[in-house]
C-alpha cells in the first residue's frame, strides 16, 4: 500500500481547512468538543449537516449519482481527520450511514427520489427499530408483529434502546410478518412515520444520566406497503446489508487517534509528585500500545474503504473492525481516566451541555472524562455485541 501523500492531497486538504474555518461556528465547535458519545448534541449536529449539505460535501461516502462527493479513499480520511482536528461535531449516523446506504442498495427508484435527498438535508431525521425487549444481539428473535390488512401493514410491538427516538420524525424498523420456517425468513423491512397514531417514545435515561436512548411502543400503527424495502419475508437480507454499514462501513480509526491524543494533552497536564502523568513510562508504554493497535485498524479499514469505492460491501470484515474499534475506544476512554485521576470523578451532565452557564469544579480537559468512560461500556455491545460479531467471523471467515 502507498502512502505517499502528494500535492494534490495537500492543495485538498488545504481547502478542506480552509472551508471549515469559514463555516465551522463558535457555537456548533463547542457541540462537537462536549460530545460524549457517537451522537452529537441534535440540534448542532443538524446545523452543521445543513452547512456539509450546501457545500455538496455531507456524504462523502455515498455514490456520486446519490448525491455523495466523489473522492476517493484519501479523501475522505482527509476530510474525516480535519472534522476531528476542528471539533466538528459527529453527523446523526442513523440517516446518513445506515438508512441512506440501504435505500441505495435495497429501494426502489420511487423511494431512492422520494427518502435520499431529505436525509442529505436533514430534513428528515431517522432513528432505528431494530432491537427489542426480547431480541438484541440475538435480533431474529424480534416478535413486533406487522399484519397485512390491504395496502396496509398493522403493526404491534415494542422496540428497545432506540437512540434519539425522541427527535426523529422517520424509523427503519423490522418487523415479523411470518412465524412460519426459520426466524429470519419471516422479517420484513419498513419504513415509518414517526408522528403516526399509536407511536409512543419512552425514555431511557443512561449510566451517564444522558437521555441518549428510549423504547418505543406500537400499538396498531399502520403503514402503507409503499413504505416496505425489498420483498415480504425478506427483510433480513436487506438488515444484514445495513449492518454491514453499521458495524463496519464506518471508521473508527480517526476519531481513535484524536481521542488518544487528547488522553496525552490530559496526561501532560496532570502532575502527581512534582512530574506529569505523561512522564511516567508505564502511562506511556500502554499509550504507545494504544497507538499501535490504531494503526493497524486503519490499515484494515483503509482495505474495506477500497472495496466500498470499487462497490463492493463491507463484508465480515466489518465485524472486525465493530470489535477492534470498539475494545479501542473503551481502552482509551479507561487511559483517559487513569490520566486524570481525582479530576474525573465529578459527573456534572448539565456542564457539557453546549450553552450551559453552569460552572465546573474540574479543568475543561476533565468535563467530558467520565461521561465517554460511562457511555463507551455500551460500544461493545450495541449494533451486535463483540461475542456476536466472533461468532460471524467463525461462521463467515473460517467456516465454523
Amino acid at each position: 500500500m502507498n502512502l505517499t501523500i502528494g500535492s494534490k492531497y495537500q492543495e485538498f486538504r488545504e481547502k478542506i481547512q480552509e472551508f471549515i474555518r469559514e463555516n465551522l461556528t463558535d457555537d456548533i465547535r463547542e457541540a462537537g468538543r462536549l460530545a460524549t458519545s457517537v451522537f452529537a448534541e441534535p440540534k448542532r449536529a443538524m446545523a452543521w449537516q445543513k452547512i456539509l449539505h450546501k457545500q455538496g460535501w455531507v456524504a462523502p461516502h455515498w455514490p456520486k449519482q446519490f448525491g455523495g462527493t466523489g473522492w476517493d479513499v484519501v479523501e475522505r480520511s482527509i476530510f474525516a481527520q480535519e472534522c476531528l482536528k476542528a471539533n466538528a461535531p459527529p453527523l446523526i449516523p442513523m440517516s446518513l450511514l445506515m438508512c441512506g446506504p440501504c435505500i441505495i442498495g435495497y429501494g426502489t427508484e420511487e423511494q431512492k427520489a422520494e427518502y435520499l435527498p431529505k436525509i442529505l438535508s436533514g430534513e428528515d431525521f431517522w432513528c432505528q427499530g431494530y432491537s427489542e425487549p426480547g431480541a438484541g444481539s440475538d435480533l431474529a428473535s424480534l416478535q413486533t408483529f406487522a399484519e397485512s390488512d390491504g395496502d396496509d401493514y398493522i403493526v404491534n410491538g415494542t422496540k428497545i434502546w432506540t437512540t434519539y427516538a425522541q427527535y426523529a420524525n422517520k424509523m427503519f424498523c423490522l418487523v415479523r410478518t411470518s412465524r412460519e420456517g426459520k426466524p429470519q425468513a419471516g422479517i420484513t423491512f419498513l419504513l415509518l412515520d414517526m408522528n403516526t397514531p399509536g407511536i409512543t417514545v419512552e425514555p431511557i435515561i443512561g449510566l451517564d444520566q444522558v437521555h441518549e436512548q428510549n423504547t418505543v411502543f406500537f400499538d396498531n400503527v399502520r403503514v402503507p406497503k409503499v413504505n416496505r424495502i425489498g420483498k415480504e419475508n425478506d427483510g433480513w437480507s436487506v438488515a444484514k446489508y445495513l449492518l454491514m454499514f453499521e458495524r463496519g462501513g464506518q471508521e473508527y480509526a480517526p476519531a481513535l487517534h484524536f481521542q488518544l491524543a487528547g488522553v496525552r494533552n490530559i496526561a501532560e497536564q496532570v502532575y502527581v509528585a512534582g512530574s506529569s502523568i505523561w512522564q511516567d513510562p508505564f502511562f506511556k508504554r500502554k499509550y504507545c500500545e494504544l497507538e499501535i493497535e490504531i494503526s493497524a485498524l486503519e490499515f484494515t479499514e483503509n482495505r474495506i474503504k477500497s472495496a466500498l469505492t470499487n462497490g463492493q460491501n463491507p463484508g465480515p470484515e466489518a465485524s472486525m473492525t465493530k470489535i477492534r474499534g470498539t475494545e479501542i475506544t473503551q481502552a482509551i476512554t479507561e487511559l483517559a481516566l487513569e490520566a486524570a485521576g481525582e479530576f474525573a470523578l465529578p459527573l456534572q451532565v448539565d456542564v457539557i451541555e453546549p450553552g450551559s452557564k453552569d460552572v465546573s469544579v474540574v479543568p475543561e480537559f476533565a468535563q467530558t472524562v467520565m461521561p465517554k468512560y460511562l457511555n463507551a461500556r455500551a460500544t461493545s455491545i450495541y449494533g451486535g455485541s463483540n461475542e456476536v460479531q466472533r461468532g460471524i467471523i467463525a461462521k463467515m471467515v473460517l467456516g465454523l
